[in-house]
């Protein structure tokens, strides 16, 4: 056992050193003063040992393999960006052309399908600029770049869900995602148990090359896409979120005690008697956290925030790590939940259910009555949950005075008040920071025992889900603050500051439609507060919509990073999440790295360590989350559309949530949303304004913009293609609509305002 563990020691050495290696080649090649060198000046040049030559040769290769540096036929080694390579995913349309996104930033390169060269989306490519030029719009100018794919590095999808189709000779899959823009084919000997109709995963074993498209074999059978949850089981490979537990992570979780021992709880401190709640959603199962409140002699406020200790249970390199590492995040769907961790631990030991002992982690916050941390406590504890809440239950206390909710939970009830009370202070302080609150409403699909949505409704917001949202909030950026402050190898939460280009566009719309953005238009010092009160300004009224959804698009997305770059959206200098290591690995992670600073475990090896390993582990925790959040959203998008697609011919109240050179997209008050082509708007010619966001007919002059209320009716819906057509209602046309009529009618009529509009463009 020991010379294994030496050999493994040794692995994670020699790939530590290697990385280290590229890490410092990349430092060196990239910096101002570098001159091309050969293999032999580079090693001199970084006081490399004859030794190691055969190290740095195989970093070189790699990073050339990599596409971050390339050879000259002299054998000096220079940066690609010199040699006009870009090394990026590529990001196929669907229609033949596509986009590389560089790993660095700078502008996409676009590339047509003659010169993808086999490149499927998502495969990381090299591409060759061939032509770059630059536009100006509004006095700033734009860079445009074209090229061609000359090297494919790796391929992102090995495996792809499709329909399948079979003929005599052959059979072939139609991919589900359509960036996938052929089909592939399948040797009648990969067919396997599949039938027509069938939703399968394939997996590629010919990769396409010049005309020949992609070759592959059916490795699973999902069901007929009628069938009740293929639907649902097709998106989850489609996003290669994994279903099952490995063997080995599922013995470890079976090993693991469910229940709480004294040699658990030694060193821990215990806080049993102490009046712990939790408050979440009625059908939650997983519970990550509690609270506790009091006021203490000085007037402090005293917030306990209490989280589950998954750490404890699941150790580094572990089989159960290594699964909840490559999942990522929980991704709850609308019939069922694909969860990080096994359900023995998710809804078992690591949940903080009512009325049992839990190991967890807490922080408690001494808070002034400005809403201010003036003291905070992090240590390991032994807890037990008094009431199991639910939001339902705390807003009746709150709102509704309930008296039997009352009578039930007796002082508990002063409890929740001090919490309200506390977070109304939190929430003042971040708006006087500038913290930015947007108010999209979430939609609750409720589905009958066969997987059938039948009911939509927005998820409601109320005083006791703000009540948790503030108390995590506040504990993430204590505990974020404090590990800032120590220095040491941390995974933080962050938003970065937007790009002033998109803040300028956005500010210049917003001025258009009327909101008084004072002299903010012309600032270059960008802060979240100068949002805030712009959101606080249109709040309640048509135009919010529009604001909001345009100020949105301009900020970036936040990401987790091993490198704190603060968070814009929530006005704050450090943030982190440490709330819910249940459902999300970088919570876990922090909590590993703030118990080895507890302990005092955190020396100079384990910090190298950390700084070794967070910054690949960062990045794929962001790209784990944002799929599982693509994932979701085109589940709902199918529940959606099934849902509507009893109501064709059905009139619709909604509002334009987004316009569109082919249509506008209109949202109804249960958050379904669906597209009004141009095509079917056929009073008028609309010409599309790409800056106002608007359609305007040339002939009467009618405007249509996003926040706009409309009224129309449904008249088509595409379940697999997650389609919902609309047209406009006309109050003056008979009540019967012929739909048919309806769904595709073509732009004769505006031929001759058409062939106008282009004439006056010629004169122009």
């Amino acid at each position: 056992m020991g010379k294994k563990k030496k050999q493994l020691q040794h692995e994670i050495a020699t790939s530590e050193d290697r990385i280290k290696l590229k890490e410092n080649i990349l430092l060196l090649i990239n910096s101002e003063t570098y001159v091309a060198m050969k293999k032999n000046e580079i090693a001199q040049f970084m006081d490399i040992e004859e030794k190691q030559l055969v190290d740095l040769e195989k970093a070189l290769n790699e990073l050339i393999e990599e596409g971050f540096i390339a050879k000259s036929k002299k054998g000096r080694y220079v940066s690609s960006s010199i040699t006009k390579i870009v090394r990026g995913k590529f990001r196929s349309s669907g229609r033949g052309f596509g986009f590389v996104l560089p790993d660095e930033k700078d502008e996409d390169v676009f590339v047509s399908g003659t010169n993808a060269n086999g490149a499927m989306n998502d495969d990381i490519v090299l591409a060759k600029v061939t032509k770059e030029s630059i536009t100006y719009t509004d006095g700033r100018a734009k860079k445009k770049r074209e090229g061609e794919i000359y090297k494919i590095v790796s391929r992102g999808t090995k495996q792809i869900v499709g329909s399948f189709q079979k003929s005599k000779n052959f059979a072939f899959v139609l991919p589900d995602n359509k960036r996938f823009d052929s089909d592939i084919y399948i040797p009648i000997k990969y067919v396997g148990d599949a039938k027509d109709g069938d939703k399968v995963v394939v997996e590629i074993t010919v990769w396409p090359k010049n005309e020949k498209r992609a070759e592959g074999k059916i490795v699973k059978v999902l069901g007929n896409y009628k069938e009740t949850g293929v639907d649902v089981l097709s998106v989850i490979y489609s996003f290669g979120i994994p279903v099952e537990f490995p063997p080995e992570a599922i013995k470890q979780a079976e090993e693991i005690q469910q229940g709480v021992t004294n040699n658990d709880i030694a060193d821990r401190r215990d806080i049993r008697s102490q009046r712990l709640v939790t408050i979440d959603g009625e059908d939650a199962k997983d519970l990550d956290d509690a609270v506790s409140i009091q006021i203490l002699d000085n007037g402090l406020y005293r917030l306990g925030v209490h989280i589950a200790d998954v750490s404890n249970y699941v150790r580094e390199n572990t089989p159960l790590d290594d699964e909840a590492f490559n999942r990522g995040t929980s991704v709850y769907f609308a019939d069922r939940v694909v969860p990080m961790l096994p359900e023995k631990l998710s809804n078992g030991i690591c949940s903080l259910n009512q009325q049992v002992d839990r190991l967890a982690f807490s922080v408690t916050m001494d808070i002034d009555g400005a809403g201010n941390v003036v003291g905070h406590e992090i240590f390991e504890s032994v807890i037990n949950v008094k009431h199991r809440m639910t939001y339902n239950d705390v807003y009746n206390i709150l709102e509704n005075d309930s008296p039997e909710l009352i009578e039930k939970y007796g002082d508990y009830c002063d409890d929740f008040r001090l919490m309200k009370e506390l977070s109304f202070i939190l929430k003042s302080r971040r708006d006087e920071r500038g913290s930015i609150d947007f108010d999209f409403p979430e939609a609750r699909i409720i589905l009958d025992e066969d997987g059938k949505p039948i009911e939509i409704r927005k998820r409601e917001m109320t005083i006791a889900n703000k009540i948790i949202e503030e108390f995590m909030l506040l504990c993430n950026e204590t505990v974020a603050e404090r590990f800032e402050w120590l220095d040491v190898p941390f995974v933080y939460r962050i938003h970065e500051e937007p790009d002033v280009d998109k803040i300028a566009n956005f500010l210049k719309y917003a001025i258009t439609v009327g909101v008084d953005a004072g002299k903010l238009s012309g600032t270059q010092n960008i802060h979240p507060k100068m949002f805030g009160k712009i959101l606080r300004q249109i709040k309640g009224t048509e135009r919010e919509k529009i604001i909001s959804t345009m100020l949105l698009r301009s900020l970036k997305k936040a990401r987790y990073s091993d490198k704190n770059a603060g968070h814009f959206g929530l006005s704050s200098k450090s943030y982190c999440h440490f709330t819910s290591p249940i459902r999300r690995y970088p919570d876990l992670q922090i909590h590993r790295i703030m118990k080895e600073h507890i302990h005092g475990m955190l020396d100079e090896d384990r910090m190298n360590y950390y700084k070794s390993i967070l910054f690949e582990r960062t990045n794929h925790c962001s790209e784990r989350e944002v799929s599982a959040e693509e994932a979701e959203r085109e589940v709902e998008d199918i529940k959606k559309a099934e849902y509507m697609k009893e109501f064709i011919g059905d009139v619709f109240d909604g509002i334009i949530s987004g316009v569109t050179s082919f249509g506008m997209f209109v949202e109804l008050d249960n958050t379904v949303e669906g597209l009004i082509r141009v095509d079917n708007m056929n009073d008028d010619y609309y010409v599309y304004d790409e800056v106002h966001l608007k359609l305007t007919g040339e002939r009467k002059g009618k405007i249509f913009q996003i926040g706009n209320k409309i009224k129309v009716v449904l008249v088509s819906v595409n379940i697999s293609e997650k389609q919902i057509d609309f047209c406009i209602y006309d109050e003056e046309a008979p009540d019967k609509i012929n739909l048919e009529k309806q769904k595709y009618i073509p732009r004769i009529q505006r031929k001759n305002l058409a062939s106008k509009r282009k004439r006056k463009n010629k004169k122009i």
